[in-house]
């Protein structure tokens, strides 16, 4: 499914709605999307979506739901049937959860893009030995995203740093979701494999996602303002 709004998305990752909402107000619904995750999502539940939505944001629902197949599809449809533009999954999940998935989606009036989470930005090639794959990141990313693309899904989510190797791989308009975003400068917290947001467009990145770098700047909107500035720069330039 084709996206032609903000590839800018702010992951608000707070621990109230009214703190989310404050943040958000802050922002041009114009210039950038929304991420709602677990840690809010568990707080403040669907509420906190409708209120996001009132205000006029596109909202990426990241909860990476990852069940049986029967569970997942319901889940996704819930999503659908709340009005989010994206939604995910685990693609670790398998083909059969993820066509499930994209099949309760087809009867939506308004179905959101359904992406597939490959190895967590926070995941080394050491955090992934623990669980039996023993090799680089890169590998079991190019692995779940084929997967990915065969089960029918509009994407995935990954590291920018892997994004140049799956935009050669993966067909036209496979949208290429990166969380671990830093701004030059920036401490990395928890994520492992982060990059600039110039850098992981030049990388072939679709959507970045950003969070601290805006959300704990003293000025969110100026800041987003000007990462919203420099990207479409490099693209015109």
């Amino acid at each position: 499914m084709a996206d032609s709004g903000s590839n800018l998305i702010v992951a608000l990752d707070f621990d109230t709605a009214e703190a989310a909402i404050e943040l958000a107000s802050q922002l041009d619904p114009s210039t950038v999307r929304l991420k709602v995750g677990k840690q809010l999502f568990t707080i403040a539940g669907p509420d906190v979506v409708r209120a996001l939505r009132d205000l006029g944001f596109d909202i990426f629902l990241d909860l990476k739901f990852h069940d049986i197949p029967n569970t997942v599809a319901h889940a996704v449809k819930a999503a659908a049937d709340l009005g989010v533009w994206m939604v995910n999954v685990h693609a670790a999940g398998g083909s059969r959860m993820m066509c499930a998935a994209k099949e309760a989606l087809s009867a939506a009036a308004h179905p959101p893009l359904l992406v597939a989470v490959t190895v967590l930005t926070s995941m080394a090639r050491e955090d992934l030995a623990e669980l039996d794959w023993d090799g680089e990141p890169i590998d079991r990313v190019c692995k779940l995203a084929a997967l990915t693309e065969s089960a029918g899904l509009d994407g995935v989510v990954c590291s920018a740093a892997e994004a140049a190797v799956l935009a050669e791989r993966q067909r036209p308009g496979f949208l290429l979701v990166t969380p671990g975003i830093r701004l030059a400068g920036d401490a990395a917290g928890d994520q492992r494999r982060i990059v600039t947001p110039e850098s992981a467009v030049s990388a072939g990145a679709t959507h970045l996602v950003i969070g601290r770098s805006i959300t704990a700047s003293s000025d969110p909107a100026g800041t987003a303002a000007q990462i919203r500035a420099a990207l479409d720069q490099q693209v015109s330039g």
